[in-house]
Formats: structure tokens, sequence, C-alpha cells
């Protein structure tokens, strides 16, 4: 059990902006690269379809979209359909990081 606990810490032990010793810091780094790329643009979805839609609410309602203005339906289903559909997506593109680089989860 010491032993156990010994190397948990060990792993714990670098600084975040240092890779774990048995990972290559190219490595480390590219997947972070690509991760922080994700959320980036992650949060840039989140945020048009959050904020900036409903700024332009009454502009868009000129648009109807199955028998409701564009603004009210994106203010009361669109964003929620956005949102819903960027988390699945969001997964399945970890997923696929994750496991480019070997450090998917079973």
């Amino acid at each position: 059990m010491a032993e156990f606990l010994s190397e948990k810490a060990a792993a714990k032990s670098h600084s975040p902006d240092e890779a774990p010793p048995n990972v290559d810091p190219a490595t480390a780094a590219a997947y972070w690269k690509k991760t922080s790329g994700l959320m980036w643009l992650m949060l840039a979805i989140w945020f048009v379809a959050g904020f900036l839609i409903h700024l332009f609410a009454p502009s868009l309602n000129k648009i109807h979209v199955f028998g409701f203005p564009l603004g009210f339906y994106m203010a009361a289903q669109g964003s929620l359909i956005v949102f819903v559909v960027q988390l699945f997506w969001f997964a399945r593109r970890q997923n696929q990081i994750d496991e480019e680089f070997g450090v998917a989860e079973d």
C-alpha cells in the first residue's frame, strides 16, 4: 500500500507546466494544443448561441421558422438544441483526441 501511495505522490509531484515523467513533452504540448483549441471553439459556439444570437433577435424576427419568428425560436429552443448538440460533439471529439494520444479511458 505504501508503494502505491508513493507512486501516486510521485506522479503528482510535477508542476502543471511540465509533462509527467513518463510522457514526452512534445506529445504533451501537442495534446494540450488540441484540447485547448477544442475548448476555445466550444466557448465561442456557446457565446454565439447564448448571447450574440439574442442580441440580434429583433432583426431575426423578420425570418420565420415553423411559423415562429427566428429570434423567438432561437431564444426558446434553438440555443438549447445547439447546446445539446455541442455537448455530444465535444465529448466525441475529445474522445478522438484522447485516443489519438493514447490516453483514452475505457
